[in-house]
């Protein structure tokens, strides 16, 4: 059977775009299918809005607070349209990076329309039969919606609709204590709103090192934002006009509801029986793959959120360039998730990489060392006025870096030192040299210093008892 592409490409958000641009750029003959519009939802739902409105609402912040730098502003306003608009000139600008221009100027063809497979080999879409010797889904995912009784009357916004609305909230409840909800409720608070984050589990950030979590879970507190854990809605109201979220203590008024409850992969339009790829089964959802990326039909790979795992921008160009490797080439290259950072970027941020102190001990039991330096000991912290947090360094006895957590000003920063030496198999005394003085990147290098000069103690402490054995065996002889 004669094939009309090298590769058809399913999803023009991050994953797909990158195998589709590098796949072109190798001139193999390739087809972009996308619904709606290239970027995906980093670009226009998720890292580059949430970030704008982020940095605008850190203004807001600092701004408020001047004075403590002998600094006063006593005409604060804020206008939140415009801060939203900052939001989409920074879609604005970083679009073309992402347009259908510049995916046909590398040789890609691309397509909009929704389609689906009709069988192991064909991809139909505006009526078009495409075939291909391999296929690529990153098809995305979308905000899982709970089913919460009177939800869908009421209305609600996600990520989806949140950057887009000019009328500030005077009020907003925040359904979710994820991410996604501690860092828009914190912006939404410093831009003016009343925020409210309800939170099912015991603690916000619930993924997180619980002591790292609990640092940002104070600052929202302090900034004004209530925090509700252990609590669910358990159905909407609307009165007159005003909603109401209904839980088992209270009924809370609120002019807007953000639902921030995790995501659900798009694969429901993609016909994907029909192409023999399975979905995985429950509590993980997404579509099924091995460890390269290729699903169960192996003709077909899958990438990026659509797949379940790790629902990062960052981890889906991850995945693309290793699907990129086994579509064109040899199905050999297994990808490697050892090391795999985020971070949570609120105010102070949270990043990690690795295991958390609980997951360490649970593998390891006391074999393992935690190191830990606080920002407040970082001469450049005390210089900005950014003492709040702490880095936390997980290893095993002899050095191997098992996981890190930084919480703190420019933490999402930070991390990347010690994720290049985690993938280079690097220990723990590594991170111990020569840093640019006064730098937050202190924070790092101190904890390593410190668990050097514990061994160095602990050989000098041992090094001082053979040397008294030795001169009594001395004396004795």
């Amino acid at each position: 059977m004669a094939v009309e592409y090298d590769l058809v490409v399913i999803g023009g958000g991050s994953g797909g775009l990158v195998v589709a641009g590098v796949a072109a750029a190798l001139k193999a003959k390739v087809a972009l299918v996308e619904r709606d519009r290239l970027g995906g939802d980093c670009l226009w739902y998720g890292c580059v809005p949430s970030k704008s409105l982020i940095h605008a609402s850190r203004v807001a912040y600092e701004v408020k607070h001047a004075a403590r730098f002998g600094i006063h502003c006593h005409d604060r306003k804020i206008d939140f349209a415009k801060a939203i608009g900052h939001v989409q000139s920074a879609i604005a600008a970083i679009e073309p990076h992402d347009s259908p221009q510049r995916f046909a100027a590398l040789g890609a063809e691309v397509i909009f329309g929704n389609g689906e497979f009709v069988d192991s080999r064909t991809f139909v879409v505006n009526n078009r039969r495409l075939t291909a010797r391999r296929f690529v889904i990153a098809t995305g995912s979308r905000p899982a919606i709970p089913a919460i009784p009177g939800l869908q009357a009421a209305g609600y916004i996600t990520n989806e609709e949140v950057f887009e609305i000019t009328d500030r909230p005077d009020t907003l409840g925040i359904i979710g204590g994820g991410p996604i909800g501690c860092e828009l409720g914190q912006a939404f608070a410093r831009l003016g709103s009343q925020v409210t984050i309800i939170g099912s589990s015991d603690r916000l950030l619930p993924k997180e090192d619980p002591e790292a979590a609990a640092v940002v879970q104070q600052q929202l507190i302090s900034e004004g934002i209530r925090v509700l854990t252990k609590t669910r809605v358990e159905r909407v109201e609307v009165v007159n006009g005003k909603k109401y979220l209904i839980t088992n203590n209270e009924k809370i008024a609120v002019d807007r509801i953000l639902v921030a409850t995790g995501r659900d992969p798009n694969v429901e339009s993609l016909n994907l029986a029909a192409a023999g790829v399975e979905l995985q089964q429950s509590p993980k959802k997404g579509i099924r793959v091995n460890a390269k990326l290729q699903t169960t039909n192996p003709r077909i790979y899958a990438c990026g959120d659509v797949i379940g795992g790790y629902q990062f921008t960052h981890v889906a160009g991850h995945e693309a360039n290793a699907i990129i490797r086994n579509a064109l080439f040899l199905p050999i290259l297994k990808v490697d998730y050892r090391v795999i950072p985020w971070a949570t970027f609120t105010d102070p941020e949270l990043a990690r990489v690795g295991l958390t102190e609980a997951e360490a001990r649970q593998r390891y039991g006391d074999r393992i060392d935690v190191i830990k330096q606080e920002y407040a000991d970082v001469d450049r912290a005390q210089a900005e006025a950014a003492t709040q947090g702490f880095a936390k360094i997980i290893t095993k006895r002899n050095g191997e870096i098992l996981g890190a957590h930084i919480v703190g000003a420019a933490a999402g920063e930070l991390i990347h030192e010690i994720v290049l030496a985690m993938s280079h198999n690097l220990k723990i005394s590594a991170l111990g040299g020569i840093h640019i003085y006064p730098t937050l990147a202190e924070v790092v290098s101190k904890a390593a210093f410190a668990r050097t000069q514990e061994k160095y103690e602990k050989n000098y402490a041992l090094q001082s008892i053979l040397e008294k054995m030795f001169r009594l065996l001395r004396s004795l002889g």
